[in-house]
């Protein structure tokens, strides 16, 4: 029925296996738990951001994955561009504050926004305009209008957009500096709200 070399195979691999749970209990008193190795080989995850969307009303046909996309040829795009009419309110995606308000040749206006506990910095690019008495230091709160979709920077002139990306800032929480985080899975889950 079953070869004997199989058999004593089969054998040898069950006597392994008790003797490690034996070794195991008489160890630790008592036997191990279903799991524990692969808890404790499992990598803890960061707090990752819950964000609302940044523009009113988007559906998920609105949202396109922009984030690996080249752009000039050379870099990384690393953001989610939202095309919207010009004008549209730009809106808080979490609570937190304002850490800088800057007008660069790329992104034209720009808001950089640090969450509640200054892990990750949301960047808003293109906008027309900010939002009326919006400055630096400011606390925001998830929904607060920040500003307007708008084409300045290198955005083309009739292609108004949001410019949406999100950065894991470092210990020394500068706004200029952060790893990207790809924006696109926090904004379809933002959808889901």
């Amino acid at each position: 029925m079953f070869p004997a070399r199989g058999i004593g195979v089969f054998f040898s691999g069950f006597a392994v296996g008790a003797l490690s749970i034996t070794l195991l209990v008489s160890r630790n008193g008592s036997p191990p738990t279903i799991g524990v190795a692969a808890q404790a080989a499992a990598p803890v995850a960061d707090s990752l951001p819950r964000i609302e969307l940044p523009i009113a009303g988007l559906k998920a046909k609105d949202i396109q994955d922009t984030y690996s996309q080249r752009r000039d040829g050379i870099r990384q795009h690393e953001a989610t561009d939202i095309l919207a009419p010009r004008g549209t309110p730009v809106l808080a995606v979490d609570g937190g504050t304002i850490k800088k308000l800057f007008n660069s040749k790329p992104g034209g206006l720009t808001v950089y926004q640090f969450d509640p506990a200054s892990v990750y910095c949301y960047y808003y690019a293109h906008l027309d305009h900010y939002a009326e008495n919006l400055k630096e230091g400011m606390a925001v709160n998830r929904g607060d209008v920040i500003g307007y979709v708008g084409t300045t920077g290198n955005a083309p002139a009739n292609t108004p957009h949001l410019h949406f990306a999100i950065f894991k800032i470092g210990p020394q929480k500068r706004w200029w500096e952060g790893t990207p985080v790809n924006p696109y899975p926090f904004l379809m889950e933002a959808l889901k709200h």
